[in-house]
């Protein structure tokens, strides 16, 4: 239940934020947890340890400092960041958007995106006060290029995102489409590749051909949900006016110090990445044999999969022991689809045996 604000304080707080829906993060205790498309696999016990030790080092007693300078050019390295380009950190890729939102808030400024997709891009919009422009994906999921293209001429938006595999639907859309809609663009394209670690294909090699766009990735699906840290690559002179709008000590040293430990150890993340595509495929054989379900292919750690009743499947699996994300009601084209993460062999097995006996 939500608690009324008293009239004197209701006051204070703008109207369409009261009207806002907060993001909903799932209870999940005692639950087999995938919902939220994290890495099921924790760090073996020996780098437990050494990450351990480490952390208990790290001088607390100090605002962050060179040593996210450190960060900022293993990460470089890490995602070969062309010469001529910087990147930029967050505290993860939600604080990105909001900033960018920020730094190009000017008279006229709109956001566009196409829908279904991630949530915080049309939230980033809102709380800026910018307008949002929604462009609906074909039935199957695909870019509609001719919507998107005259949604582009229309409303001139100062940034255009392009999740890069899309969230919910997991899926790559076709690279002559995107070029065309990037040369289209009047101001910024921003290519989250969120789930690059699952990908078959990225757009860094095709980054430097156009000035106006932004690679945006997360260390989150990489393995480190937790420590919550996402950076974004451009143009030298692009990023430095962008950084300027990003709090002085957005990673903390706790952050920084993890992320740099996972960059040393990359080799256990790849493999933990490469077992959970090959988990991937198991799935969707055995999502393809399940009568009654429609699973799209995927890119991502997550599948779609529509059910003839999403609520019931959803429910039903829940009572089972495990929890997937019904997002039947985020849009119209989603009816009746659930999200699944990619987990464990074992947690695997366990949601095909809870879907299956819930439909």
């Amino acid at each position: 239940m939500t608690a009324t604000l008293p009239p004197q304080l209701a006051r204070l707080i703008r109207q369409d934020v009261q009207g806002m829906h907060a993001y909903a993060v799932q209870p999940s205790a005692g639950l087999v947890k995938l919902d939220a498309m994290e890495n099921p696999h924790r760090l073996p016990a020996n780098l437990q340890q050494a990450l351990g030790a480490r952390l208990g080092a790290v001088a607390l007693n100090r605002y962050p400092g060179e040593r996210v300078d450190t960060l900022r050019a293993a990460l470089k390295a890490y995602a070969q960041v062309p010469d001529g380009y910087d990147l930029m950190l967050g505290n993860g890729s939600d604080e990105l958007i909001s900033l960018l939102a920020m730094a190009c808030d000017v008279p006229g400024a709109s956001i566009l995106a196409p829908l279904p997709g991630f949530v915080m891009y049309g939230m980033s919009a809102q709380l800026q006060g910018l307008k949002f422009v929604g462009v609906d994906l074909t039935p199957d999921f695909e870019l509609d290029e001719s919507a998107m293209l005259e949604a582009i001429a229309t409303h001139q938006p100062s940034i255009i995102y392009l999740a890069y595999p899309n969230n919910p639907t997991a899926n790559l859309w076709d690279d002559g489409v995107i070029e065309r809609i990037v040369e289209a663009a009047p101001g910024l394209v921003v290519m989250d590749e969120a789930y690059q670690p699952f990908a078959s294909r990225s757009y860094l090699d095709r980054l430097t051909r156009h000035p106006h766009v932004l690679l945006m990735r997360t260390l989150s699906k990489f393995g480190l949900a937790g420590v919550r840290l996402g950076y974004m690559v451009g143009p030298a002179a692009l990023i430095a006016q962008v950084d300027k709008v990003r709090p002085p000590y957005n990673v903390s040293v706790l952050n920084c110090e993890a992320a740099l430990f996972a960059l040393e150890h990359a080799d256990v993340f790849h493999q933990q990445a490469a077992e959970l595509r090959r988990e991937r495929a198991l799935l969707l054989d055995r999502l393809d044999a399940m009568p009654g379900v429609r699973a799209w292919r995927s890119d991502a750690n997550m599948i779609l999969v529509r059910v003839p009743e999403a609520a019931r499947s959803f429910e039903g699996m829940k009572a089972r022991g495990v929890l997937v994300k019904n997002v039947s009601r985020m849009h119209p084209l989603l009816a009746n689809c659930l999200r699944l993460t990619v987990g464990t062999t074992d947690e695997n097995a366990q949601m095909l045996a809870a879907l299956q006996a819930s439909l």
